[in-house]
């Protein structure tokens, strides 16, 4: 009996040991998080003694709460594979078991709906299940947070604080918080001062809106500022933030001080300028302000479109004077007011001594002053025909001449005020008889034989241009134009330049007159007669255009004729070879004997020159070559 129970007892002892042997070891993380819409993988790595393949494999699901019941999602055993399909992941549940010792259970896309416990659970037929658990936790990055703040100005004289703005953040999960920002400081609650309310919406989607309202008891240094919310929320890698705009607020604050002056133009005024002026003051917003000129009111036609300031436009000296600005605080009913001084400077016209033109006798002096009232010291300048003359409000010239003539322009500035000036000219005219100053000469392109002569007469007044010709009554055929001058006058005579001609140019007026005479001589060409009895043309004969002080040649084209010149070279090369063979003929022949070397034999070749010379004077008159080779032939004299 006591061995029996012995026995028992080791049995009992070894079942107790295999059991412990037996047990199953279970793994999983703790938390798990993805982003809403993604894939997630839950792993459940298990150990045990016996075979795997035995193992049985099931997945559940648990709300957070702890009096709630588990929902089965998956089972596995060693013949079957059941996805629970009223389950909310039925249709979106994989598992995978390839790997020994190691179950996946795979989800997607995640749904808020799936943040749950995951339980994993393994056992044998054997062996008593062990549980692993793994907490799912879902995100949804919130919208970027926008912020709006009120239309409507902020008093600072408000007893509670006021709304300054709205921030709203939508579609966030988990719930995103706002905090609030003046300029980079932080906005906190405090009572009395800085109050926030808000709002929290979840929408059909299940994700969370937060709207948040913002206010305040501003003060005159807030109308500077800016404010803006964050939002801050969770993700998978940590905490995260986002930043809305800046916006500015409208601070309403009385009016303490009012300032008046002048915007436009900077620095001084001169007539004819714009002028804007301005009242500014330290209130917002800035009262109804008045505006006086001299004690007056200002037409309101002369105010600015915002009533805060006076546009003058062409203004005049009398524009000048003591403007006011009057500033009425609707909330206190004090009247502040300041005023400042216009000056408008001005440059009347310049005023002459002397009235234009003015006449002058050589040797005597121009005197002519001119002046000009001005609000600003000035300067006077004296310009004679566009050229610095001299400086001064005094014109003064003494012994004048023909010189003096021109134009004499005054000219007054104001150094300290660029841009105001005055002018005026004065005509100066000097006596004097009439003095050709120029002759000029020009053919005249395509005129045949025809020249322009021009004569350039100086003298006040204006002296008359006459042509005449003393080679014949009058000028018939021939044309002259005339034009007046400033101080004289020029006339251009058209003439034909082919015969000889005098024609005088005489200028006359009141004081004396002028002449000179133009000598229109031809210039004989050298010409050569063509070779036959045919008359040659004559060729045209140029001019010469003779005056007093010496004379201007003026040559009309010539007239070349090419075919008579070739002739005649064609000609003399002829009767030189003629001349070379008659000599060689004639060298044979005394060689031969056939000619005596006497004074017969001289006599013979006499004769023969004469009529050679017959036939040389016809083609040229002169001394020719060839009567100089048949004196070398005869003897008398050698050839060169």
């Amino acid at each position: 009996m006591a061995l029996s129970g012995f026995v028992l007892a080791g049995l009992y002892i070894l079942v107790l040991a295999s059991q412990s042997w037996a047990m199953i070891e279970v793994n999983m993380e703790d938390r798990v998080e993805v982003f809403l819409g993604q894939q997630v993988e839950i792993s459940c790595q298990y150990k045990m003694e016996s075979d795997p393949s035995t193992a049985i494999i099931q997945w559940y699901t648990k709300p957070a709460v702890s009096n709630s019941q588990r929902q089965s999602i998956f089972y596995k055993d060693n013949e079957r594979r059941i996805a629970d399909q009223d389950s909310s992941l039925a249709g979106r549940v994989t598992v995978d078991d390839s790997t020994p010792g190691s179950v996946l259970l795979i989800v997607e896309p995640v749904q808020l709906e799936d943040e749950l416990l995951f339980i994993c659970s393994v056992n044998t037929p054997t062996e008593e299940a062990k549980e692993g658990r793994t907490q799912l936790r879902v995100f949804s990055k919130p919208e970027v947070p926008k912020i709006e703040g009120v239309h409507t100005g902020i008093s600072v004289n408000e007893e509670d604080p006021s709304k300054i703005a709205t921030c709203v953040v939508k579609n966030g999960y988990p719930l995103p918080n706002i905090t609030w920002f003046r300029d980079r400081t932080p906005l906190y609650i405090s009572e009395g001062v800085v109050g926030v309310a808000n709002q929290v919406t979840r929408d059909t989607n299940n994700l969370y809106s937060v709207n948040s309202e913002l206010f305040m008891k501003v003060k005159k240094e807030d109308k500077d500022v800016t404010f803006y919310c964050e939002s801050s929320y969770f993700v998978p890698e940590g905490t995260r933030m986002t930043e809305s705009g800046r916006i500015k607020i409208t601070v309403h604050y009385p009016t303490t001080s009012v300032e008046i002056r002048q915007v436009l133009p900077k620095g001084q005024v001169k007539e004819g300028d714009t002028v804007e002026i301005r009242c500014f003051g330290d209130g917002n917003p800035t009262p109804p302000l008045t505006f006086k000129h001299n004690g007056e009111d200002l037409d309101e036609g002369s105010l600015t479109d915002d009533q805060q300031g006076v546009v003058l436009r062409d203004v005049k000296r009398w524009d000048g004077g003591n403007y006011t600005c009057s500033a009425l605080d609707l909330e206190t009913l004090e009247e502040l007011e300041d005023d400042m001084e216009l000056m408008v400077h001005f440059l009347d016209e310049v005023v002459l001594s002397q009235k234009s033109p003015v006449v002058l006798s050589q040797g005597t002096a121009l005197e002519a002053t001119c002046n000009a009232l001005s609000s600003l010291d000035t300067e006077t300048a004296w310009f004679k025909d566009g050229q610095y003359f001299t400086q001064g409000h005094r014109l003064r010239i003494l012994n004048v001449s023909v010189d003096t003539f021109g134009t004499y322009q005054c000219v007054v500035t104001t150094p300290r005020l660029p841009g105001l000036e005055s002018q005026s000219a004065l005509e100066v005219f000097v006596q004097s008889q009439p003095q050709i100053t120029d002759i000029r000469e020009e053919d005249l392109q395509g005129g045949g034989n025809s020249v322009n002569i021009t004569c350039v007469v100086q003298g006040y007044p204006m002296p008359s241009i006459t042509w005449d010709s003393p080679d014949q009554e009058d000028l018939n055929g021939l044309s002259s134009d005339s034009m007046e001058l400033p101080n004289g006058a020029i006339s251009t005579l058209t003439v034909k330049a082919s015969s000889k001609l005098s024609v005088t140019c005489e200028a006359e007026n009141e004081f004396g007159k002028d002449s000179r005479v133009y000598k229109i001589e031809p210039i004989g060409l050298e010409t050569s007669p063509a070779p036959t009895t045919t008359t040659t043309p004559p060729t045209t004969t140029p001019a010469s255009i003779q005056t007093a002080s010496g004379s201007v040649t003026v040559k009309p084209p010539k007239r070349v004729h090419k075919e008579g010149s070739g002739v005649i070279i064609a000609v003399l090369i002829i009767c030189v070879l003629l001349l070379a063979i008659l000599g060689s003929v004639l060298y044979f022949l005394y060689k031969k004997g056939k000619i005596p070397c006497g004074r017969s034999g001289k006599q013979d070749l006499t004769k023969q020159k004469s009529n050679k010379d017959a036939i040389v004077m016809e083609m040229k008159t002169d001394k020719s070559d060839e009567a100089v080779l048949l004196q070398g032939v005869n003897g008398e004299k050698k050839a060169p």
